[in-house]
């Protein structure tokens, strides 16, 4: 699964003790995770973990592609926005737990007797829309062929082409990871809600997301743990403004 499509957002690199400077990998155009204006909320994050180090923060915009840990070895350190159980990196205890959610104009549920005709657009990591815990869902009640698949690779994130769509009456609703939706979503005053998987399904729908470090670098690991525990109501107030859905 793709780390973009996992709110992976923003990478730090801590460069030596005597620089202080936090130097931050991130898509420049990937909201509401991180932008080059720096408005997303990893961005924010970012800045608080700067402040919380003493550092001056300073980016290296980079875009997001398979095999991206490896690829940006000798650039960046820390990586904002991973699964916490992300097996490549040494991870934080999580700073928020988050779920897909369903998106649209009425609350809806995979148990709802529509879903095999409402139009439904889901983000599209592959080529495959059963790919995603969402289309996996969608798939085992039979929605099929009224589903569209938003690649994550494009010009605007995925999530914001669905909630466009939606709004412009060209989908009726959609089935998106929750950090990424939320804040598309109140634009245009849509309803976000909890998706839960279909009983049955062995696919997670929730995650709990964490900062990620290169393996070995305890020491740095412990430090951004910390500085999110002191900051843990600042980064609360940050998702809330985002709309962040959290478990």
């Amino acid at each position: 699964m793709s780390l973009r499509f996992l709110s992976l957002a923003a990478v730090l690199f801590i460069a030596p003790a005597a620089a202080k400077e936090l130097r931050v990998c991130a898509e420049p155009d990937n909201l509401p995770y991180s932008h080059a204006h720096e408005s997303g909320f990893e961005n924010r994050i970012a800045r608080l973990l700067a402040d919380e180090l003493n550092a001056t923060l300073s980016y290296t915009w980079f875009l997001q592609r398979r095999a991206f840990v490896r690829k940006t070895a000798g650039m960046c350190e820390v990586f904002i926005g991973v699964p916490s159980d992300f097996e490549r990196l040494a991870t934080t205890r999580p700073y928020y737990r988050s779920t897909y959610v369903f998106v649209g104009r009425t609350p809806m549920s995979f148990d709802d007797a529509r879903l095999k005709t409402l139009r439904i657009g889901v983000q599209l990591p592959g080529d495959d829309l059963a790919a995603t815990p969402a289309g996996h869902a969608l798939a085992m009640r039979g929605a099929i062929d009224n589903v569209k698949g938003f690649p994550i690779y494009g010009e605007r994130p995925a999530a914001e082409r669905i909630v466009d769509a939606i709004a412009k009456g060209e989908l009726d609703a959609g089935v998106v990871w929750g950090p990424a939706a939320g804040h598309f979503a109140q634009r245009e005053n849509l309803t976000v809600q909890p998706a839960t998987a279909p009983a049955g399904l062995a696919v997670p729908f929730q995650f709990a997301i964490a900062v990620g470090v290169r393996r070995g670098n305890r020491e740095l690991r412990d430090s951004l743990d910390a500085a999110l525990e002191r900051r843990k109501r600042d980064i609360d107030a940050i998702l809330d403004e985002y709309r962040v859905p959290r478990l």
